[in-house]
């Protein structure tokens, strides 16, 4: 009997390849995501993998094969043909106060689409968007493959969470990547997103890619590089996907943190969010209604996901979801009414104080980053993946750029549980507000690029 043996998996030479810049055959990245998956490596090696990555980059062929590796490191969902043009979905690179997710996906499922969300959690400053809709009573984001499809198929859409066994080998990597201080590289960015998505047999992709202070990237330059890597790889993979490029300096809408954006994306559901949220949800949704046919330009698109926004219908099917997915149907239906008091069913944070303005002028800017900082330390954020959070506490903006303060006027009004705010906490957040004249209002638009797909 002839017996075949799989050569042996010598992970230090595939290593040593990487760290001298050397090109990786397809076989040694499936060698090295199957050994990430089935936990054969050791996890130092898997740090040096990173690093390597991270100092000597990957070719477009490398990054390819890592992101099909890993996209078939588990199950990949299967949809009805019927769906075949139907099923889209948005990943953003991570803002503040980045609450587009909850209008835009019921907004997309009113279209006629279907979107199957698989969304993460907040890590380092900006929020996830499983702990906005976890600050819901009884919203559960653990559902199965089976679950999913019959949500998609009642409602038309859902956000849930990275299930055991879709994608593994990004679970894995995701966690050492915050560790090995390797975030930031561009193969590794393209195949923990694209992964995700390639699993969700998606037809088409929009993402929002951030660039600014609060953001990945600080300048535009490294974002468009970004998106151009991914809308390539999205599309030699299959997706049709295009990309914008967005500023990520001043807050997106007023609230930061996790209870409070939720209410905030209500408000949007309900016609009255406010203008930068609604601009986003609008943009975006437009540009995928076009991409998979739905509408003949983008222009039309746009005014599609308005209208489905202002009539009611994203807010229906956005309340379907919510009981779909665990929410009691009676809090369901109050939270969706017209004039609701959120907090008789979400929890409000034990303390507020308001800070005032210090000098009269104009507001020029809000430091995005300076205020997901101070909201992360009292307990909205997590250090490491698996710390809890407080959904209550955060910030909710009283003032908007551009508009004329006087001295003592409330600016923005804080929702903590401690005692009180330590005078530190106090001075930093007074620097986030900076007064100007109109002048010095930096008036590149929110959405300054579309990447179209190739």
């Amino acid at each position: 009997v002839h017996i075949v043996t799989m050569p042996e998996v010598n992970i230090p030479e595939i290593i040593k390849k990487k760290r001298d810049g050397e090109k990786l055959s397809n076989e040694e990245i499936r060698m090295f995501v199957r050994s990430v998956t089935d936990r054969t490596i050791q996890e130092s090696q898997i740090g040096a993998m990173l690093m390597a990555i991270w100092q000597k980059g990957m070719t477009h062929e490398e990054t390819m094969a890592l992101t099909r590796e890993m996209t078939h490191s588990g199950q990949v969902l299967q949809w009805p043909a019927e769906w075949r043009n139907l099923v889209v979905d948005k990943h953003s690179t991570g803002g503040v106060g980045d609450k587009v997710s909850l209008p835009l996906v019921p907004a997309l499922a009113a279209c006629g689409c279907k979107v199957p969300m698989i969304s993460g959690r907040g890590l380092a400053h900006t929020g996830g968007t499983l702990d906005k809709l976890e600050s819901l009573p009884g919203f559960n984001i653990h559902q199965t493959p089976a679950q999913l499809q019959r949500i998609l198929d009642e409602v038309g859409c859902c956000i849930v969470g990275q299930t055991e066994n879709i994608v593994p080998a990004d679970k894995v990597l995701y966690a050492l990547r915050d560790a090995t201080s390797t975030v930031d590289s561009l193969p590794l960015i393209a195949g923990s997103i694209l992964s995700k998505k390639a699993a969700e047999s998606l037809f088409a992709l929009v993402l929002d890619v951030k660039y600014g202070k609060a953001a990945l990237y600080k300048d535009i330059n490294s974002a468009r590089s970004l998106a151009q890597l991914l809308v390539t790889v999205g599309n030699t993979l299959g997706i049709h996907t295009g990309a914008v490029l967005s500023r990520m300096d001043n807050p997106i809408g007023r609230c930061i943190g996790n209870s409070l954006e939720v209410i905030e994306a209500f408000e949007c559901l309900k016609g009255r969010g406010p203008p930068d949220l609604k601009e986003l949800v609008v943009c975006l949704g437009g540009y995928l209604l076009w991409m998979v046919g739905k509408s003949d330009t983008l222009d039309s698109g746009k005014k599609t996901i308005a209208r489905n926004l202002d009539n009611g219908e994203a807010l229906r099917i956005f309340q379907a979801m919510l009981v779909a997915q665990g929410v009691p149907s009676e809090t369901a239906a109050s939270l969706c009414s017209e004039n609701q008091d959120y907090f008789q069913f979400i929890r409000r944070a034990q303390n507020q104080i308001e800070l005032v303005v210090e000098t009269e002028g104009t507001v020029t800017e809000i430091n995005a980053m300076i205020l997901a900082e101070v909201v992360h330390t009292l307990g909205a954020g997590r250090t490491k993946a698996g710390d809890p959070v407080n959904h209550s506490v955060g910030a909710e903006l009283l003032v908007s750029v551009g508009q004329h303060v006087k001295k003592g006027d409330p600016w923005i009004r804080m929702h903590f549980e401690t005692p009180v705010l330590r005078e530190d906490q106090n001075v930093y957040l007074q620097s986030a507000l900076v007064i100007g004249s109109k002048a010095q209002i930096d008036d590149t638009p929110l959405i300054s690029e579309f990447i179209l797909p190739k």
